[in-house]
Formats: C-alpha cells, sequence, structure tokens
C-alpha cells in the first residue's frame, strides 16, 4: 500500500516528529475519559460534518475547517495522520475532507485507537498547542473525486461500476442500477482491527469487480461508509475513483432511477 495509510508501528516512530500532526475524532469525552494517542489533538467528527449544506453534501465549507485546523495548531505543510476506534470509518472521512480542502499529506492510522492500545502507551494529557492560520486550497472540480448528480448519471450511461458500501437490508431496499454491494468493514480483520495484507484485499475485491482498471464510482446513504472504502482504494493505488458525495440521500431526492430486491 502506499502512504495514504499508516501503521501503528509508523506511527509510533514518527509521533514526535514536529512535522507529522495526530488527530484523534472520537468524541470529545472518549478523548478526555479513555486516552488517546500521546501528542493526539481532538478534533471529533462532528464538528467537520455539516448537516445544513454548506458546501457540497455534509463537508462543512473550506473556511470552517481552516479554523478546526487552525485552532489545532496544524499547517498545510504539515503530515496529518487520523484515527478513531470505529475501524477508521469516521477518521477516513476526516481524510477525505482535508484532501478535499487541499491538505497534501493527510494518512490514515491503520487499524484504530484500539489497534494503537494493544501494543503502544496512551495518554491522558492535552498537548499544548500555538494556533496557526490554516489557508485552505480548495481542489478545482476537474481534480476532485467528488462528483454530482449530473455526473452519476452520466457514469450510469457509460458503464461505470457503482459500489454500494450500505448493509445488505439497504441495498435489497433500494440501489443504483446495475450496482454491486461491498460492505466497506470486509477489508478489515476483525481480530487485528487493521487492514487485511493487500494482496488479500485486491483478490477479495476483484471478486466484485472492482478492480484498477474500471471507472468507479462509490456511495453509500450519506457518503460516510464509502470514505473508508475510497482511502483503502486510494491506498492500493486505484485512480478511477469518484466519490458521490450526495450518496443515495440526493439521488432519490432528485428521482433518480433506481433497484430493488436481493441482489444477483
Amino acid at each position: 500500500m502506499n502512504d495514504s495509510v499508516v501503521t501503528p508501528d509508523w506511527l509510533a516512530a514518527h509521533r514526535e516528529d514536529p512535522q507529522v500532526r495526530i488527530v484523534d475524532v472520537r468524541d470529545a469525552w472518549e478523548y478526555d475519559g479513555i486516552g488517546h494517542v500521546p501528542g493526539a489533538v481532538s478534533i471529533p467528527f462532528d464538528s467537520y460534518r455539516d448537516e445544513s449544506d454548506v458546501d457540497r453534501g455534509t463537508l462543512p465549507g473550506a473556511e470552517a475547517f481552516a479554523d478546526l485546523l487552525s485552532e489545532a495548531g496544524i499547517t498545510p505543510e504539515n503530515t496529518i495522520v487520523a484515527y478513531d476506534d470505529t475501524h477508521g470509518v469516521f477518521a477516513a472521512r476526516f481524510v477525505l475532507t482535508a484532501l478535499e480542502y487541499g491538505h497534501d499529506d493527510v494518512r490514515l492510522l491503520d487499524g484504530d485507537y484500539s489497534a494503537w492500545n494493544q501494543e503502544y502507551e496512551t495518554s491522558s494529557e492535552v498537548p499544548d498547542v500555538e494556533s496557526t492560520e490554516y489557508d485552505p486550497d480548495p481542489l478545482a472540480p476537474e481534480e476532485s473525486p467528488l462528483v454530482d448528480y449530473d455526473a452519476v448519471e452520466a457514469a450510469l450511461e457509460r458503464g461505470a461500476l457503482f459500489v454500494d458500501t450500505r448493509e445488505a437490508h439497504e441495498f435489497e431496499e433500494t440501489r443504483l442500477p446495475g450496482a454491486v454491494r461491498f460492505d466497506w468493514r470486509e477489508v478489515v480483520d476483525d481480530e487485528t482491527r487493521r487492514l487485511k495484507p493487500a494482496d488479500e484485499l485486491e483478490e477479495l475485491l476483484a471478486e466484485y469487480g472492482i478492480t484498477p482498471d474500471r471507472e468507479i464510482v462509490l456511495y453509500c446513504n450519506t457518503a460516510r461508509r464509502i470514505s473508508h472504502t475510497y482511502v483503502v482504494l486510494r491506498a492500493l493505488g486505484y485512480e478511477n475513483v469518484s466519490f458521490y458525495e450526495g450518496s443515495l440521500t440526493e439521488w432519490v431526492a432528485n428521482d433518480g432511477e433506481v433497484e430493488s430486491g436481493e441482489a444477483e
């Protein structure tokens, strides 16, 4: 895998590097009450997800996100490593958001807080940080992996592979035409809480037709679960992957064509 994902060993070796900033996206009470990776700052998931549609989907807006990073003492030159305690799905949303707003080097911790805690010490101390003036540089539409309703319609006509990362009952109730279901959690080893080895992941994805030569469009309900799948595909070197930020919520609201029933 490329450096979109880093191991606990890598983080342990680099966490005191002044260029590395660690972001804990769990609820504040977890950060304070359970402990955290030493040196991590708290940026809870709800703080960078905005249901009012300030930007596309539930993105918070570039300036609001920049304010969060400024308060956390982060600059555009820093390497950010994000983690949660839910196999990385919430942290992956942070990674996607940071990439969309132009942060060049943001990575997902392979595993989560529990995976870190199996091997390394934790802390209850809140680090002292000096605020910065973070200047966001949002991706231009042609550079962004995020696609809208019209682009999804065009991708359907082209025969792109639509990947639905939701639960089976959700998929059977309503899905985009021709979509395949790939539960985002299938890439995680339940025992270690870490991602499965790269060769195993590639074999698993190929069973669903999710291969690097295909045009792939990811969706779920509100673009949280696909964040994890997007980061994993990015780490594996997949290049032609689009991220439907509006996901099924927007698609249905616009009367887009859907299918239902058991998958073949």
